[in-house]
């Protein structure tokens, strides 16, 4: 297998709602789709939006599960300052701010958010990180 991941698809209860929040509160790029799917380029990797009962049905699993899901996606900045702008905007757009931006022991800056359908994400700056 070549080492990538070409497609994420998170598991939506409501579409319309996932699609503003990512589209309008992320600004994430979003891409011409049929309307029972949203989709978002994010480099070489795309991002889809997907009810939830669709994708569990097409992965031949049961649509129920609650709590932390065991990953997080993650976001990496420029900067702390970036990092606490977008916290915040998350959170003004319908997203949770679970650990507001603070000093990391890897010698960065870092906070999380849940998006409206429960997905964690890490928004941080790691002055080490090549790829922001």
């Amino acid at each position: 297998m070549e080492p990538r991941i070409s497609l994420i698809t998170l598991g939506v209860a409501d579409l319309e709602r996932a699609t503003r929040f990512y589209a309008d509160c992320l600004e994430l790029p979003q891409l011409q789709t049929p309307p029972s799917v949203t989709f978002f380029e994010l480099g070489q990797t795309w991002l889809a939006l997907w009810p939830r009962e669709n994708l569990a049905k097409d992965a031949g699993l049961a649509p129920a599960g609650s709590g932390f899901s065991g990953f997080a996606l993650a976001h990496n900045v420029r900067s702390p300052a970036e990092v606490d702008a977008l916290l915040a905007r998350a959170a003004i757009g319908g997203g949770t701010v679970t650990r507001p931006g603070h000093p990391t022991d890897w010698g960065g800056y870092s906070g999380y958010f849940i998006d409206p359908d429960g997905f964690a994400w890490e928004i941080a700056h790691n002055p080490d990180f090549p790829h922001v």
